[in-house]
């Protein structure tokens, strides 16, 4: 590749995967060994940002009057929404790392760029 060229002259001399690679991904790479789900988020939303929503869970249990069936039915609730949730983010990162990482990220696809 020539990069003295400008313009259209330079982008004539670049193959086509190099002007697609050029334009996804605008010189970022892989954060190899930095993905995965015990980072630092992780630990603050399950243990600050949800002690509000263990409280609530353990309150339908240990509470008066106590409804057990009501209990599990909201527990049941939240285990759905949340599984709809992660499964749905899941699906949507595997598709915004081929579409713009050139692979699926870590647990799925090779450390790194591709």
């Amino acid at each position: 590749m020539h990069y003295h060229l400008l313009g259209r002259d330079r982008v004539r001399h670049m193959s086509s995967y190099a002007v697609l690679e050029s334009v996804l991904y605008h010189g970022y790479e892989g954060t190899a060994g930095v993905t995965g789900f015990p980072n630092t988020g992780t630990w603050l939303i399950f243990g600050v940002v949800l002690v509000p929503i263990y409280a609530m869970v353990v309150a339908w249990f240990t509470g008066t009057p106590r409804d057990t069936k009501t209990g599990l039915l909201g527990v049941s609730y939240l285990v759905g929404l949340v599984t709809s949730m992660w499964v749905g983010m899941f699906v949507l990162t595997v598709l915004i790392g081929i579409v713009f990482f050139g692979g699926p990220p870590e647990p799925i696809g090779s450390v790194g760029p591709p």
